[in-house]
């Protein structure tokens, strides 16, 4: 049965491939749906190779599985990974069985790196399958989903056992708590105090503001964002302590000191710091020779998935892709908005909250400190979208400026609503949903503009 599957998911993956533009489907995700409904335990009878890596976390997996993906592929390891980002059952399913041998059932790679769903690692594997585990940071993230990072805590100490090490961002105090239990193997990572810490977050809705240990209130030396940053409980031992830590961090030059090296950032935002340091200790844990790692990072760099630039006319266009909520990520996108010098022009808005389910819960839109725009050198702000009207009214709840808004109730007409009413450089601000679309929308435009030049 193992061997038949294992087929039929290759050949329904191939048909995906050749009827694409016809049904829409990608074969990412269908073949291994179809497979699971006559043999749900396929992927325990799987032979895996030395090195099982799955990375998760509220936000970051995705660029992190991208970043160790790179450095191993560029040190000479052959490299199975989930590079279209679907990171639940079906997906995995779908990604182990197109690359493992019917005959012998072993998976054909030297490493199998697997961006994971934090509700979903129990499913994909057995707790001794995963030979580490990357966690980037544990926040609230999708509540209609996940609850409240403790539940999201929770579902993630379940999904491995003492045979898997630990990769923890412990600059997170919620992502630390792993070090208090966990009877396997565990390396810490963190960010030093930087030029861009802060004082005070930004906001009072931190995650985590008291001590999982004893519950008093954690004390903070400094914040990178949200709930991140140097932490310590004066009423018992919990506290930050870093093996890799990363310091003098420069986003302009995009550049960042590990391991007394200086290291180059794919991106000039400051979670791509976290992105960059979780994958170089990862790869330095399993054995990739600096020179080999350093090598990835800063010669043979890796191509970014999000951040695409194009131009409109001689404007140039900044595409964020900020995942909805999650006010972490929203946040670290208009912070590096507001960082960014001159004028500027901001779409935001999506037509779906989550392509899961229906629930278009829009309370996470107040966790969100929009009031980080409330800026000089802002002209317009667009809101697009089926929510457009929400966030409109959230932005006014922050005190932006209602005459800055333009509700776009055709997205066809962006192009012509942003040069007739304004002039900065442009700022685009959607979840998935919205991204291809605008994507469309801006490179045809700007094709066009090349070839009347």
């Amino acid at each position: 049965m193992t061997n038949i599957s294992i087929i039929i998911n290759k050949l329904i993956t191939l048909l995906c491939k050749i009827f694409s533009k016809l049904f829409n489907k990608d074969g990412t995700v269908l073949p291994g749906s179809i497979v699971l409904k006559f043999n749900p335990y396929i992927l325990t009878k799987i032979k895996y190779p030395k090195y099982v890596i799955g990375v998760t976390g509220s936000s970051g997996k995705g660029s992190t599985t991208n970043y160790i993906a790179h450095i191993l592929k560029s040190s000479g390891l052959k490299v199975v990974w989930n590079k279209s980002g679907s990171n639940v059952l079906n997906g995995a399913t779908t990604l182990v069985l197109n690359n493992t041998n019917f005959l012998t059932r072993r998976l054909k790679a030297d490493v199998l790196v697997v961006e994971l769903d934090e509700s979903y690692i129990k499913h994909i594997f057995k707790k001794s399958t995963l030979t580490h585990l990357v966690i980037t940071n544990i926040t609230r993230d999708q509540s209609s989903r996940n609850g409240n990072p403790d539940i999201i805590f929770k579902k993630i100490n379940e999904s491995f056992d003492s045979n898997t090490h630990l990769i923890i961002n412990a600059d997170d105090a919620i992502v630390n708590k792993f070090s208090l239990d966990h009877q396997g193997k565990l390396t810490t990572f963190g960010i030093a105090k930087t030029k861009y810490s802060l004082n005070k977050p930004y906001s009072n809705n931190l995650d985590a503001a008291y001590c999982p240990v004893c519950s008093s209130k954690l004390i903070y030396d400094y914040y990178h964002y949200g709930h991140l940053g140097g932490y310590k409980c004066k009423s018992c031992d919990y506290k930050r302590s870093i093996d890799y830590e990363a310091s003098q961090i420069d986003l302009d030059k995009k550049t960042i000191v590990i391991n007394n090296n200086k290291t180059s950032l794919n991106k000039n935002i400051f979670f791509d710091a976290y992105n960059t340091l979780a994958a170089y200790t990862l790869c330095k844990e399993i054995g990739i020779k600096e020179e080999e790692l350093l090598k990835a990072l800063n010669i043979n760099k890796v191509t970014s998935k999000r951040m695409r630039s194009l131009k409109l006319k001689t404007r140039d266009i900044i595409m964020l892709e900020s995942k909805n909520e999650n006010n972490l990520s929203y946040n670290q996108s208009l912070t590096y908005i507001n960082q960014t010098k001159g004028n500027k022009t901001i779409i935001l808005g999506f037509d779906n909250v989550s392509r899961r389910y229906k629930y278009n819960d829009l309370s996470w839109l107040y966790d969100v400190d929009f009031n980080i725009l409330d800026t000089k050198n802002i002209d317009r702000i667009f809101c697009i979208g089926r929510f457009r009207f929400d966030v409109a009214a959230r932005l006014i709840n922050s005190g932006i400026n209602p005459e800055l808004l333009i509700l776009v109730d055709n997205i066809n007409n962006i192009i012509s609503l942003l040069k007739e009413n304004s002039t900065g450089n442009i700022f685009t601000m959607v979840c998935f949903d919205m991204t291809d679309i605008l994507t469309k929308l801006l490179t045809s435009e700007e094709e066009g503009d090349h070839n009347e030049n």
